[in-house]
């Protein structure tokens, strides 16, 4: 009785060691497949503008500018990533970049912006924002790109042609902005002002599932243009 009691210990030690075997085996597996996944041809970094206490521009009717932000750059993630290309976002949700601790919280911020840009081997930046004017009738996208970078123009170019084909209010013309994301690297880049949330009529707009995936898609298509070029 005692030899049946230890032969069952026994088989149970053993069953014991084969599934702690199986699982390092299924560990060791899975992280080799991870290992050897080819890299990307292309990265991008997707950079929603604003958050945590800096919400940015706040519509006629309420529209969080850092919302919105975060909305539209979860979307194109989205699709970029379903086309291929390896996405890097700058925040994933409505946590602002800067150290809490920071005297000086918006330069906190720009500085952790600097550094996933930096560190990200990306190939381009597309910043996220929304715009506002005094002037209620102020309407459309806009496509901004740093003083000097010519990738960044003709990033900016492409992207102003595939927003101005799809988008009737859309400016036909890209500019160059003087914006911290956009002259903090030298990595092609663009800030794209999605729409005014200041218009009522663009604001409902710019909330609308509908016209935040025709809008991502837009985008998707000059990115994948400029990458063609």
């Amino acid at each position: 009785m005692r030899f049946i009691v230890i032969k069952k210990k026994m088989i149970v030690c053993c069953l014991a060691i084969l599934l702690i075997l199986s699982v390092v085996l299924i560990f060791f597996a899975v992280r080799g497949v991870e290992t050897n996944m080819p890299k990307p041809e292309h990265i991008i970094v997707i950079d929603a503008g604003h958050g945590g206490r800096d919400g940015g521009t706040v519509g006629s009717g309420g529209a969080i500018e850092s919302q919105l932000n975060l909305d539209y750059a979860i979307t194109l993630k989205q699709m970029c990533e379903s086309f291929g290309f390896g996405v890097v976002m700058t925040r994933e949700n409505m946590n602002g970049l800067y150290d809490e601790n920071a005297p000086n919280k918006k330069r906190s911020e720009m500085e952790k912006r600097k550094k996933i840009i930096d560190e990200s081997d990306a190939d381009i930046v597309i910043s996220l924002h929304m715009n506002g004017f005094p002037l209620p009738s102020a309407e459309g996208a806009q496509v901004f790109y740093g003083k000097g970078n010519e990738a960044g123009q003709a990033l900016a170019e492409s992207v102003t042609t595939s927003l101005s084909r799809d988008f009737e209010s859309a400016r036909d013309y890209c500019t160059v902005g003087d914006y911290f994301v956009l002259n903090c690297t030298d990595k092609a880049g663009v800030l794209v002002e999605c729409g005014f949330l200041s218009n009522p009529s663009e604001e409902k707009l710019l909330q609308s599932r509908e016209y935040r995936q025709k809008f991502c898609y837009s985008l998707l298509y000059g990115i994948i243009t400029y990458f063609q070029m």
